[in-house]
């Protein structure tokens, strides 16, 4: 068995498509109107129909569970912070934020509150921290990724 991708169930697929084409620059590659792929390998579907596919009213289905996330990686994390800025209506759960392995990342809604991260590559921080004058010993230390990696990051 292989898995094949996600799909996150919408109010309004255009608003949803525009969201997702404009800040992250994803492309449909798959169009059925109610139904649509990205190129990321996720798919979005009115919640009209995922009702009737699941044999239950519409108001059985509820956002903002807080209980999964989609999750990107972005090279330039600093580029994209400025590109959600352009975007007001984005709801935020925090800033961006460093976790103690020093990987950098944000937290947001979508327009129908699924949680969506964006994050540096784990590559990327170990570059980051090179570049800052730390040795290969000391990222290996705070990353807690094996030396091997860290080499092969650098």
């Amino acid at each position: 068995m292989k898995f094949e991708a996600a799909m996150l169930v919408v109010d309004d697929i255009n608003r949803s498509r525009a969201f997702y084409c404009d800040v992250f620059g994803l492309e449909v590659v798959m169009d059925f109107g109610e139904n649509i792929t990205f190129d990321a390998g996720f798919s979005l579907q009115e919640k009209a129909l995922w009702a009737k596919f699941i044999n239950t009213e519409e108001t059985a289905i509820v956002y903002r569970g807080n209980d999964m996330e989609m999750y990107f990686e972005e090279e330039n994390l600093d580029n994209f912070l400025e590109h959600l800025k352009s975007f007001e209506a984005i709801e935020y759960l925090h800033d961006m934020e460093e976790a103690a392995w020093g990987q950098r990342a944000i937290r947001f809604y979508d327009p129908d509150y699924h949680i969506i991260e964006v994050g540096e590559s784990m590559a990327k921080v170990c570059r980051r921290f090179h570049d800052q004058g730390m040795t290969v010993e000391a990222i290996v230390e705070r990353t807690m990724m094996p030396a091997e990696v860290v080499n092969s990051f650098l």
